[in-house]
């Protein structure tokens, strides 16, 4: 049987249409989602966040939304922070984070959840670069009569770029720690998300020591965005797998276009 993970920023829902669409036809026994918006306390179906000039809109119940098209799965939210965001001259309180949505006919065996980056801000979003933290499920797939791990993780944003520094050093290995609690070596892996980072990252390097090669870069891929991302700079999303993971097709989805990153798919045995 063929396994299929799907690792996806999803921009706060900004592109809500496209993006649901996808989401619920994609068919994927696994979704690793990052920028995922739960904000229980809200009424309106939409919020802004605003940090200086750089204003986005936000899907409020992004997280609940996303359960109720996916009914064969199972949600698990994992918050790095409760911030304000902005229903018109009011404010509401929001959670951000990390979703992880797992068909429900494959048993979670295991589960790890930590900070790889600062901590839990529960009175603001913090300052930058911002905590950011790290989920993995340890799985069981009845009918191939395996276990397999995944992981995902946001990492941490720095405004001054996405090379490396000693924070994302720390980071790396933060992460490396995280994956050997939940992970039994031996087993397979597959660790993916928006790392932004470039390709060239100590990260990679330090994550070589699992056996994890980087799908995107690999296979000649040589953008992870969509026309909705306008800097420069066309890598931040990469997918990660130990040898023992049989790939039968890896794509960076290019269409239809969800978000300003682009979905990664992988299919695998």
């Amino acid at each position: 049987m063929t396994l299929r993970v799907v690792s996806l920023n999803a921009w706060g829902g900004k592109l809500h249409a496209p993006l649901m669409r996808y989401l619920a036809n994609v068919e994927a026994d696994i979704f690793c989602l990052q920028e995922i918006v739960r904000t229980p306390a809200a009424h309106s179906d939409w919020l802004e966040y605003r940090d200086g000039e750089h204003i986005l809109p936000q899907r409020t119940h992004l997280f609940e939304e996303i359960q109720a098209i996916l009914p064969h799965h199972d949600g698990m939210f994992s918050p790095t922070a409760r911030g304000e965001l902005f229903d018109g001259a009011g404010t509401v309180p929001s959670e951000f984070g990390l979703a992880t949505f797992v068909r429900a006919s494959l048993p979670i065996i295991g589960q790890a959840m930590d900070f790889i980056h600062g901590a839990f801000s529960p009175h603001g979003w913090g300052p930058h670069p911002r905590g950011r933290n790290a989920h993995g499920v340890r799985l069981y797939s009845y009918d191939d009569d395996f276990p397999v791990t995944v992981f995902q993780l946001h990492g941490l944003r720095d405004r001054n770029g996405k090379g490396d520094t000693p924070a994302r050093a720390a980071q790396a290995e933060a992460l490396l720690r995280l994956i050997e609690r939940l992970w039994h070596r031996g087993e397979r892996l597959i660790v993916c998300g928006d790392l932004n980072l470039l390709p060239d990252s100590n990260t990679f390097e330090v994550l070589s020591r699992l056996g994890l090669v980087d799908l995107v870069t690999s296979r000649g891929f040589t953008s992870t965005r969509t026309s909705h991302y306008e800097k420069d700079g066309r890598f931040a999303d990469y997918m990660l797998v130990t040898p023992n993971v049989e790939v039968v097709r890896f794509d960076v989805v290019a269409e239809p276009e969800v978000s300003d990153h682009c979905a990664l798919r992988l299919d695998f045995r």
